[in-house]
């Protein structure tokens, strides 16, 4: 199976997870920045992720997935993932906007499957402490786990 996984990272959070996610898939993993559309060509699985910047992914994600071209994910699985704050343990005010806003892996999810591809997971989100990080605890063991799952669901 030809995997890869495309992550964009701030604070190097979601490039852990992505990471731990082509461990769990066994495919290539790269920042969005090194990727051209055209390299998604002839894939069998496609997985982004992006941390979540006010309930959307990073603009360079977003530039990226905009330059997909129209069908051509056409009968590839796809999944989606970010990082995030856990909506527990903040304010009401913050837990509010949170569910107002939502999170960027959704968005990237609806994305992919427009360009084509077939949702073979619920986007997920995976959870860092503070802006900067660092991920929570058992956050790659997790990922690692999401990402066997897909893989066996596309089998």
């Amino acid at each position: 199976m030809k995997a890869l996984v495309i992550y964009d990272s701030l604070y190097g959070n979601t490039e852990k997870i992505a990471k731990a996610v082509g461990e769990g898939t066994g495919g290539k993993v790269k920042f969005v920045g090194e990727v051209r559309p055209s390299e998604l060509k002839g894939l069998d699985l496609l997985i982004i992720g992006s941390p979540t910047h006010g309930g959307q992914p990073k603009p360079t994600t977003t530039e990226f997935l905009d330059k997909i071209p129209e069908n051509s994910l056409k009968g590839v699985s796809v999944a989606a993932f970010d990082t995030r704050f856990e909506k527990s343990g903040h304010g009401i005010g913050l837990r509010l906007l949170m569910a107002v806003i939502n999170f960027a892996a959704p968005r990237i999810a609806d994305t992919l499957k427009k360009k084509g591809g077939v949702l073979v997971a619920e986007p997920e989100g995976f959870f860092v402490e503070g802006k900067e990080g660092p991920l929570k605890e058992g956050e790659l063991e997790r990922a690692k786990t999401w990402a066997k799952g897909i893989l066996e669901s596309t089998k």
